[in-house]
């Protein structure tokens, strides 16, 4: 699959001659190195299944007024950033397989111009996703922890100029991303904001399983149900698991590939993790068809709608 151009040349950093990659080829493993060939219908597929995931969701939150508040508006967002994530992919795969096969005959400047427009969309996506996430953590430790007060905490201005923010910062960024993307300290920019996302996320959720938890605890001393106490704690943690786990495990490779390529771009053992690029692509894909399935579709009421739309219950 053709890669978006910053993304092309993230594959490999660009101060790695094509010597230390034959010798960081043949001294690290040889075939390991190969990388792993992903097909492009893999790619559609999966776009197309997260394309149609996150729209449904879109038109349940957009019908039913139940779902108007701030909580599933932020779900909203993610659910339109996921779906540009898909979108974007799937707009530069058709492009760059039309003009490989002959199809679509462009000017070289044209095509630079379109390839940077579609560069622009998939990183804004890709940074207003992330954002989403931690916008929703801090939403529920809001309602968690503020629950009598959420209503004057979270109101609907609010929400709005923090979604308003988020897409705002996420254009920005990602157009000074495309602008300077081989810069090392765009790099770290942006693996810091991974990070920071990913301690936020820790450190909220995990301080919401640890008030739970106390609370069943305090229940289970009065009622002495410890059956009870250890099922509603077995299934915070398992909850708590899933969403860290698939936010670690669908964005970690390619931020770590992002530190890599900073710390040691012609190291062998980090120039054969590179070879997997397209790998790290696909599990970001994969990401924007789990949160669906984490942070909307399990809410019943908007599992109902969802029947809705699919069966045309206007």
């Amino acid at each position: 699959m053709s890669t978006l151009a910053p993304l092309r040349l993230l594959r490999e950093p660009s101060n790695a001659s094509e010597g230390n990659h034959s010798n960081a080829t043949v001294g690290a493993g040889g075939g390991w190195c190969q990388g792993l060939g992903i097909p492009n219908e893999l790619f559609l597929a999966l776009g197309l299944v997260s394309l149609v995931e996150n729209l449904l969701v879109v038109a349940a939150i957009l019908k039913n007024r139940n779902l108007h508040s701030p909580t599933y508006y932020f779900i909203c967002c993610l659910a339109v950033s996921d779906m540009l994530v898909s979108i974007s992919n799937l707009a530069e795969m058709l492009f760059m397989l039309l003009l490989e096969h002959g199809l679509l005959v462009m000017r070289p400047s044209i095509v630079r111009h379109m390839d940077s427009v579609i560069d622009t969309l998939i990183c804004s996506s890709v940074v207003s996703s992330l954002s989403f996430l931690g916008v929703i953590a801090v939403d529920r430790y809001i309602t968690i922890f503020y629950a009598l007060r959420y209503h004057s905490i979270m109101t609907l201005q609010r929400a709005v100029v923090t979604m308003a923010s988020v897409w705002l910062a996420s254009t920005v960024s990602s157009a000074v991303l495309i602008a300077y993307y081989r810069s090392n300290t765009v790099l770290l920019c942006l693996i810091g904001f991974f990070l920071f996302m990913l301690v936020l996320m820790l450190v909220l959720y995990i301080h919401m399983f640890a008030l739970a938890r106390h609370h069943l605890h305090s229940i289970s001393s009065q009622q002495k149900p410890p059956t009870a106490h250890r099922g509603g704690s077995l299934k915070g943690a398992v909850t708590l698991t899933i969403l860290l786990g698939v936010f670690f495990i669908c964005w970690g490779p390619f931020f770590f590939h992002l530190i890599l390529i900073v710390t040691c771009p012609t190291n062998p053992f980090c120039t054969c993790f590179f070879s997997y690029f397209n790998l790290f692509l696909i599990l970001i894909i994969c990401n924007s068809v789990i949160d669906p399935l984490i942070y909307a579709f399990r809410s019943q009421e908007l599992r109902r709608t969802l029947r809705e739309v699919v069966t045309c219950s206007w």
